[in-house]
């Protein structure tokens, strides 16, 4: 009881001093006795604090014990928030998900509410739209494909062959000799150099080397050529130091020196060998990495589905226009597909020239007839009167499939 005494007289002191403002004197609260707890001062209830926050003046509250008030001020924070929560607009999520999804979340249940266009739908329907061009692309794709085969063949690089001839086709101009080199040249003609490629034909035919081999030393002649005078008695020399450099370029195991100067019958040195194949590299920029006509008869021999005789054809095709000088005017690639076509027409092939040919030589017939009519004359020159017959020769052995032995196409006669 003392203790509540006490607290009244401190509240009412309290009032006396703010009622006498800042000239009255202090009132000296007494003290409580020894052994006595100071009395608790009342807390005012949360409502309160509002009012007085505000500006009202304090209800008059009785006094609450502790827990209850903090009870109370918990309960109010709880509704003010659940409040707020309740008034704020929640924002309606647009999740990107495939309609089977849904399906499989709600099965049978359809949702009545709008959505906005899934991502799936609006490709679906893009799909849908262009689906008669894209199934047309690549049923074009399955039909001109030639290597399917060929798919497990590491070898044959099957996802960049398309892209790999491609590049040939764009570099082989840049590549290729002059085709009017001849006239410049003042101590040698077309006829000797029919001459020395007939019998490098026979040297390579003999020595066994690869195909790549030859293609690349007629290149290297030509190109050396287009670039140097050369005197009749160092023709046979350029010849023999060209297949060296091929040789080595393309053979696992290129024949030596002493061979070669053995197959010349000895016209010359080794040091003039080696000292001319020093020349003829410096010349060509050490550049030996060139799409040939053999580079793109590979391509258009798969291409025509043949069999090997229109494989051994095609070849024989081409090694002729290899002696000819007046094939240089046209380029690999016209050449290559002109042999295929040509070969096709000797051997009495239907069609003649099909739509994977067109695809992947891009040439068509029209384009091709010129190049082939010059072949099939010089198959008759070859079986008449021409005197480089080593290619003639050559193929009309049963290894070959005898084909030069076939009559030459009428249709392409000029």
């Amino acid at each position: 009881m003392a203790s509540r005494r006490q607290a009244v007289a401190a509240a009412s002191d309290a009032l006396a001093q703010e009622h006498k403002g800042a000239d009255a004197k202090p009132v000296r609260r007494p003290k409580a006795a020894a052994g006595q707890q100071p009395a608790a001062r009342p807390r005012p209830a949360l409502i309160d604090l509002s009012n007085r926050m505000s500006g009202r003046a304090a209800l008059a509250v009785p006094n609450r014990p502790k827990a209850v008030a903090v009870a109370a001020a918990d309960n109010c924070r709880k509704a003010i928030k659940k409040q707020k929560e309740n008034n704020r607009v929640k924002p309606e999520a647009v999740v990107i998900s495939s309609d089977s999804e849904n399906e499989k979340k709600n099965p049978g249940k359809r949702v009545a509410s709008w959505r906005a266009p899934l991502l799936t739908a609006i490709l679906t329907k893009c799909s849908r739209e262009s689906d008669g061009v894209i199934s047309s692309t690549k049923k074009v794709l399955a039909t001109y494909n030639i290597d399917k085969a060929d798919a497990h063949n590491e070898l044959a690089v099957v996802d960049y062959v398309e892209d790999i001839y491609r590049f040939y086709k764009s570099t082989e101009g840049s590549s290729r000799p002059l085709c009017t080199y001849m006239s410049s040249q003042t101590d040698i003609n077309e006829r000797m150099r029919a001459i020395l490629i007939d019998w490098l034909i026979e040297v390579h035919h003999r020595l066994m080397l690869m195909p790549e081999t030859l293609y690349l030393t007629v290149y290297i002649i030509d190109q050396y050529l287009s670039m140097e005078n050369v005197l009749r008695k160092e023709l046979q020399l350029v010849g023999v130091s060209a297949m060296l450099i091929s040789c080595k370029y393309e053979e696992i195991w290129a024949p030596l020196v002493k061979e070669l100067l053995v197959l010349s019958d000895n016209a010359f040195s080794r040091e003039q060998v080696l000292s001319t194949e020093k020349s003829i590299l410096n010349k060509l920029q050490w550049n030996l990495t060139v799409p040939t006509v053999y580079v793109f008869l590979l391509r258009y021999a798969k291409a025509a589905m043949g069999d090997k005789e229109l494989e051994n054809m095609a070849f024989f095709y081409a090694e002729l226009a290899l002696v000819d000088y007046s094939m240089l005017v046209y380029s690999p690639s016209v050449t290559a597909a002109a042999a295929v076509y040509t070969a096709r027409c000797t051997l009495n092939m239907s069609p003649r020239w099909s739509d994977i040919l067109e695809h992947h030589t891009g040439l068509g017939e029209s384009q091709l007839m010129q190049c082939a009519r010059r072949l099939a004359s010089l198959h008759s020159t070859a079986a008449g009167s021409s005197k480089q017959k080593v290619v003639y020769n050559k193929y009309a052995n049963p290894k070959f499939g005898a084909v030069s032995l076939y009559s030459p196409a009428k249709r392409l006669a000029i």
